[in-house]
């Protein structure tokens, strides 16, 4: 199985952290769904160009959180996860991903107004061109 999963090679955040962060994004959004069969973990890491101990990080971190189920010999599943669950889970991520930006926007000294009207504008920008 083919896992869209883009790797930006230039950024300062670790690889593992981009793959798990793709990942859990596409299991919590129901882009992989329950079930799912994973490639293998040398697969993955193979279609990713990366370390096979990358993957395996990536998979025991996202099994820790309950996304994914490991059965030996069988291999990595996408495991089913409640609606309360998912709720929690894309609320925790965008708030996670919004706190991230806020210490950017502090650290280069942007007032709250600035940044208000910087996610204010984004959100308008994304959502118009969903329309």
């Amino acid at each position: 199985m083919w896992i869209p999963i883009q790797i930006n090679e230039n950024s300062a955040e670790p690889l593992y952290h981009q793959i798990e962060t793709q990942l859990r994004s596409l299991i919590i959004s129901g882009g992989i769904t329950e079930g799912t069969l994973l490639p293998s973990i040398r697969e993955f890491a193979g279609d990713l160009k990366c370390s096979v101990i990358t993957v395996r990080r990536v998979y025991q971190d996202l099994e820790n959180e309950g996304l994914l189920r490991t059965r030996q010999g069988t291999g990595t599943f996408v495991s089913h996860v409640g609606d309360g669950a998912m709720e929690e889970y894309k609320r925790d991520a965008v708030r996670k991903a919004l706190e991230s930006a806020v210490d950017v926007g502090l650290s280069v000294q942007c007032s709250e107004e600035e940044l208000t009207g910087i996610f204010v504008g984004i959100v308008k920008d994304k959502y118009n061109k969903q329309e």
